[in-house]
C-alpha cells in the first residue's frame, strides 16, 4: 500500500461520519468563501485540490463556468457527486485524484483552490509543482490552511499521539511564513495572507497567489 492509498484509507473511513459534522469554525469558513468568490469570474475555470465532500466546490460553482474538484478519497467523491445531484444550472466535476494525476485541461485552470488541504500532504514541495503545472500564466492559487506550528503546543503533541491510534491522518507541522517561502521556491508570488480562523487557538492562513510565467522568477 503506498501512503497515498494509506491516505485515501483513513479518509474513506471516516468520510460519513466527516459529511454529517459541522464545519467547526463557520464564521471562518464563511469569511474564507465570501473572499474567494470575490476573486472569481463568471468565465473561470477551477480545480480544487483535497474538496472532501465538495461543500465549497458546490458553493463557488454557481459563479464560475466550470470547477474541477478532485480527492484521493472514494468515499468523499461519492458524497460529493450525491451533493451535486441535488443542484441543477452548475458544472461541478468530481473525480478520485492526487494533485499530481489531477486532470488538466487546455490553457490551464484560471485559479487553483487547496482548502485545508496542505497541511495533510506529505511532498508539499511536489505538491505545490502539480499546482503550478495546472494553472495558466498569472492563474491564482487560493489556499487556507491551519498553522500548525503557531497552535497551542497542546495540540501539537495531541497530533501524533492521535496519529498513533489510528484517529488522525498525516498532519504536517509548519508556519505561515514557512509556507509564503516554499510557494516563492515553486514561483508564486503572494499577493495576500491573512487569517481567517475566528478562534485563538486555530490561526488559519488564507493565502492569494499568482503563478510567474517562470519558475525561476522570483517574486
Amino acid at each position: 500500500m503506498t501512503l497515498i492509498d494509506r491516505d485515501a484509507a483513513f479518509w474513506n473511513k471516516t468520510a460519513r461520519k466527516y459529511a454529517a459534522g459541522r464545519i467547526p469554525d463557520m464564521a471562518g469558513y464563511e469569511r474564507s468563501l465570501a473572499r474567494t468568490r470575490g476573486l472569481l469570474t463568471p468565465s473561470d475555470v477551477v480545480l480544487e485540490i483535497g474538496c472532501g465532500t465538495g461543500t465549497t466546490a458546490l458553493a463557488i460553482a454557481p459563479g464560475i463556468r466550470r470547477i474541477v474538484a478532485t480527492d484521493v478519497s472514494e468515499a468523499m467523491i461519492a458524497i460529493a457527486r450525491e451533493k451535486a445531484q441535488a443542484m441543477t444550472g452548475i458544472d461541478a466535476r468530481f473525480a478520485v485524484a492526487s494533485v499530481e494525476t489531477s486532470p488538466q485541461v487546455d490553457g490551464g485552470y484560471d485559479a487553483v483552490l487547496a482548502f485545508n488541504m496542505l497541511h495533510l500532504v506529505r511532498d508539499r514541495a511536489a505538491t505545490l509543482r502539480a499546482i503550478h503545472q495546472r494553472l495558466k500564466p498569472g492563474g491564482l492559487l487560493i489556499t487556507k490552511t491551519p498553522a500548525i506550528a503557531e497552535m497551542n503546543l497542546m495540540i501539537r503533541l495531541a497530533i501524533p499521539l492521535m496519529r498513533a491510534i489510528g484517529k488522525a491522518p498525516f498532519v504536517a507541522t509548519f508556519s505561515a511564513s514557512d509556507l509564503e517561502a516554499e510557494l516563492a521556491v515553486a514561483g508564486f508570488a503572494v499577493l495576500a495572507a491573512e487569517r481567517h480562523g475566528s478562534k485563538r487557538w486555530d490561526p488559519r492562513i488564507f493565502i492569494l497567489a499568482r503563478k510567474a510565467e517562470d519558475v525561476s522568477e522570483q517574486p
